[in-house]
């Protein structure tokens, strides 16, 4: 599967393909990391554990989007893929037309997951509801517009403001739910009724 992604993600033409690796260990002494934009992460790997390796790739270079493509659903491995640097988390089962929107996605600035991986980030922030968070109207179309996996640059052209308008907008939007990335903040919006179903299913 990774020689087919590979195969077809160099096809593409704003993409190149730097490197490929079984194992974290590999890919971290290769220095290819410094080189790349995204990674496209496994979690059953030989050897460091994929939702370990997410972390030590942030390590050595913090710009990196990581990205977990994995056969697991499990909530456990979910969040700490999440908690430890992942900005998004699909399933194998995606297309090869889906990975490719995927990556697109999570460098325009999106946090891409697989449905049923956001309905499960959703549920459990839903089991832990809190105090009312309260947020603007500009906030919240911006949280709604998020939801449905649009990247800064569609979400600027939706609420017509720059793209640095949609970062400071955002960053309050993290401070006020106490989000790390654009998945957690979806997730915690949906919980508190920031967000409306159709956007979340979207």
């Amino acid at each position: 599967m990774r020689e087919g992604w590979k195969t077809i993600l160099d096809f593409e033409p704003n993409m190149c393909v730097v490197a490929s690796y079984d194992n974290c260990e590999d890919a971290i002494a290769s220095g290819d990391l410094n080189k790349s934009d995204v990674i496209l992460l496994d979690i059953e790997l030989p050897g460091i554990h994929g939702t370990e390796g997410v972390k030590l790739i942030h390590d050595q270079n913090p710009n990196v989007l990581v990205l977990m493509v994995t056969v697991h659903d499990d909530n456990d491995m979910i969040f700490k893929a999440l908690r430890n640097g992942a900005i998004g988390y699909l399933l194998k089962k995606v297309s090869p037309t889906e990975l490719i929107e995927a990556i697109e996605i999570a460098v325009e600035g999106g946090s891409p997951m697989s449905p049923n991986i956001a309905r499960k980030v959703i549920n459990s922030f839903q089991n832990k509801k809190e105090a009312k968070i309260e947020v603007s109207d500009i906030e919240s179309t911006i949280l709604n517009e998020l939801a449905k996996g649009k990247s800064y640059k569609a979400i600027s052209e939706t609420v017509f403001l720059s793209l640095d308008g949609v970062r400071y907008h955002i960053r309050n939007i993290y401070k006020k739910l106490e989000a790390r990335n654009s998945s957690e903040a979806v997730a915690k919006g949906i919980s508190y009724n920031l967000i409306n179903s159709r956007a979340s299913d979207s």
